[in-house]
């Protein structure tokens, strides 16, 4: 599945200036791509993109999360990442003293360095498993209250399963800007009428409504941008203990199926043969 386009879309981003960092899998490279005066880092892995007219790109190998926090300086710093971090990983506790909330997973760590290396009011989207949203972990409740008052978390998506062959998780896209925190975030859940799969993947028009409904929730006007797949949550409203950010539709009522009157005759009739049964044997025990 190619996924560059529609993150682009959905931040705005001029897509004649754009720079890549593809990343293989392994945590130890990291290709970084500049283009042009203005450098946009973006931060992708596993997918091979077409690099639009850079020839000569400068080509620089480290391990991003062997790099401390504390050390990015103003010249470090990105005006977009889009990224994909790998699910489940963990990280050694000596790598973990780079960060400011200590956690020995991948992704939390990725997370950190993104929000910490955006210039201010730089824009991301980050791929990133669903449970993040929801774990009461320590490290995940402090890594998402962070981002909810250092980041503008403006709009989730999130997607069917499927959509990441072999990543075994549900995941969400989480679009985000440095420099004011969040107020409300706006959430898109993506139904499709079919399984997802490496013969067939996500596509353009899948994401059509939402990219349609997202520039409706980006541009304030209240409530156009809320549909049967989407809502907008007031960061007020949630467990402020917790930050939980689960994605449950308020669209959605739970079906409950009602039984017929044959039915509910049926069961009683079954209880009552038990009951009559249980006092048969107890009758027989104390000799009656």
């Amino acid at each position: 599945m190619r996924f560059c386009r529609f993150p682009l879309r959905s931040l705005c981003l001029p897509q004649q200036k754009w720079a890549f960092n593809k990343r293989h899998g392994n945590a130890s490279k990291e290709n970084l791509l500049r283009q042009g005066e203005k450098i946009i880092g973006v931060y992708h892995w596993y997918y091979e993109y077409d690099l639009r007219g850079v020839e000569a790109p400068n080509i620089i190998h480290t391990n991003t999360l062997a790099e401390n926090l504390a050390d990015i300086q103003e010249k470090d710093r990105y005006d977009v990442v889009l990224a994909n971090p790998p699910f489940g990983g963990k990280e050694r506790a000596e790598v973990q003293q780079n960060f400011p909330i200590k956690t020995g997973e991948t992704a939390s760590l990725f997370l950190q360095h993104f929000i910490k290396i955006l210039k201010a009011g730089g824009k991301a989207g980050v791929v990133i498993k669903s449970t993040f949203l929801s774990n009461t972990d320590n490290a995940t409740v402090a890594i998402r209250k962070t981002l909810l008052e250092n980041c503008n978390l403006h709009t989730v998506l999130d997607l069917p399963g499927g959509t990441f062959t072999g990543a075994g998780v549900k995941t969400v896209v989480m679009f985000f800007e440095k420099g004011k925190a969040t107020q409300k975030v706006w959430v898109y859940q993506l139904n499709l009428d079919r399984n997802l799969g490496k013969t067939n993947p996500l596509n353009e028009n899948d994401l059509a409504e939402f990219v349609a409904l997202q520039k409706l929730a980006l541009s304030g006007a209240e409530g156009t941008a809320d549909s049967e797949n989407s809502w907008t949550v007031n960061v007020k409203d949630i467990d402020q203990s917790t930050f939980d950010l689960s994605v449950k539709s308020p669209n959605k009522k739970e079906v409950v199926r009602l039984r017929s009157p044959h039915e509910i005759l049926e069961e009683m009739q079954m209880l009552d043969e038990e009951a009559e049964n249980v006092r048969t044997v107890i009758s027989r025990i104390i000799g009656l």
